[in-house]
């Protein structure tokens, strides 16, 4: 097949109907004897395709995708799209490689490979890529095991070889810490939990190979290393960024930059009982921002809260279930385990922002977890509006052997309108390409 490049505008970082019954294969553990080169497999993954007779889809736009197995090692829990060599195409950034679009049969090393054992954990939850060093050339940040570093990893560009290290913090918490832009300066800063608060790490934009500096938003709580559920996102509309957690949101002041040592102002919201990222959203465009999250990363669970405001302009938010906390319940016909990564895109070109999510994959191996080896799916849970600001998200599966880790990304890198998927975990890194209802390729 040939594959056209397309231009791709890289962004500084990510700042994120049910269908009947699914019965998908489990195709087991990967094999510790399989190799380490990366495989390429070519394919459509479509809900219609792949799933024949076993479901029925309401007639509206398909998702079609052609699946790419970049890796079968365990390398990272993350993965994500950035312009590493600068060509203006999107590589594959997952772990210690980069695959160069738009092919991605090519692969390069920024640090020492250290493939993982799928019982135990990678050092890599998390990546970004970002000019921080200013010289042109996206950089790459890694967010490391929970409670341990965050780095960034200074390209080389032409020269080539191993990238720089360079420490960003010591130690950052919470499952899905996120480099975002927070303060609305254009660039990133580390959103996660450090010494027991919530807040931010903030670089010397003079000097970036410095270590940041972390400013606290919440006074000291029981938050840790391991603990679930974040987002950022302006939940009440007056332009500047908030962070959510499972129980609530902080709000920005008008003055932080000025202040970054200044308590955020709390307010207490029931998000669920823990879940990963917090996307922060219009779903239904009625003005108000609402919070789409899993409620329990390593159980069961997907809402949608619907913010509302009374005669005085409180804010409160009401629950929209898309997928049960009970393990024996499928709304709509769908339920799934674990769904530790999520990320906002438009799945199917209309216009409207989507979400994907999927099982994250023996996060405690074998033995851990609800259905730890149930099959390793990947949904779109597109966004089907309906009559005075109703609608629902309907699920559609992408795949049922890859599933997500800690962080998965969904952008447009092949310009058709929708957005490609990429996702990386025990069983290796995927890429999920879209394709139009037509079949059409890149």
């Amino acid at each position: 097949m040939v594959h056209e490049a397309r231009h791709f505008h890289p962004h500084p970082v990510r700042p994120l109907r049910m269908i009947s019954s699914v019965a998908v294969r489990d195709e087991g553990a990967p094999s510790p004897g399989r190799s380490p080169t990366p495989v390429r497999t070519a394919g459509l993954v479509a809900c219609g395709l792949l799933m024949l007779a076993r479901v029925t889809v309401a007639a509206e736009p398909e998702l079609r995708y052609e699946r790419l197995t970049l890796s079968e090692e365990f390398t990272c829990e993350g993965a994500t799209f950035a312009d590493l060599n600068n060509d203006r195409v999107a590589d594959v950034v997952a772990g210690p490689y980069y695959y160069i679009g738009p092919e991605y049969t090519e692969r390069r090393e920024i640090y020492p490979p250290q493939p993982f054992d799928p019982l135990k954990y990678s050092d890599n939850f998390g990546p970004a890529a970002y000019d921080v060093s200013g010289d042109g050339w996206l950089d790459l940040l890694v967010i490391g095991f929970p409670g341990g570093e965050a780095a960034w990893y200074e390209n080389p560009r032409e020269a080539g070889g191993h990238w720089k290290r360079h420490l960003i913090i010591d130690s950052i918490g919470n499952e899905s810490a996120m480099f975002i832009d927070l303060s609305g300066d254009a660039f990133p800063e580390l959103v996660g939990v450090h010494d027991r608060q919530f807040g931010y790490a903030s670089p010397d934009r003079a000097h970036p190979e410095r270590p940041w500096i972390f400013h606290p938003v919440s006074v000291p709580g029981t938050w840790g290393a391991f603990t679930h559920g974040l987002g950022v996102g302006d939940v009440d509309g007056d332009g500047r960024a908030d962070v959510v957690d499972r129980a609530g949101w902080w709000r920005q002041p008008a003055d932080a930059a000025r202040k970054p040592g200044e308590r955020w102002e709390r307010f207490d919201a029931d998000f669920g009982p823990g879940g990963a990222q917090m996307l922060v959203h219009d779903v239904n465009q009625d003005g108000l921002a609402d919070v789409i999250t899993s409620l329990q990363a390593h159980g069961y669970g997907l809402s949608w809260f619907e913010q509302q405001r009374d005669a005085e302009g409180r804010i409160s938010f009401r629950e929209h279930r898309i997928t049960s906390l009970d393990a024996e319940e499928r709304l709509n016909g769908v339920q799934f385990s674990q769904p530790h990564a999520l990320a906002l895109a438009d799945l199917d070109g209309d216009g409207a922002m989507d979400f994907v999510t999927g099982k994250r994959w023996w996060a405690h191996g074998p033995t851990g977890d609800p259905e730890p080896n149930a099959p390793a799916v990947v949904y779109g849970l597109v966004w089907r509006a309906g009559a005075e600001g109703q609608g629902r998200f309907e699920a559609v599966l992408i795949d049922d052997s890859s599933g997500v880790g800690t962080q998965i990304d969904a952008r447009d890198v092949t310009g058709d309108g929708r957005a490609d998927v990429v996702t990386a975990n025990k069983r290796g890194t995927f890429l999920f390409l879209s394709k139009d209802g037509q079949g059409e390729g890149r």
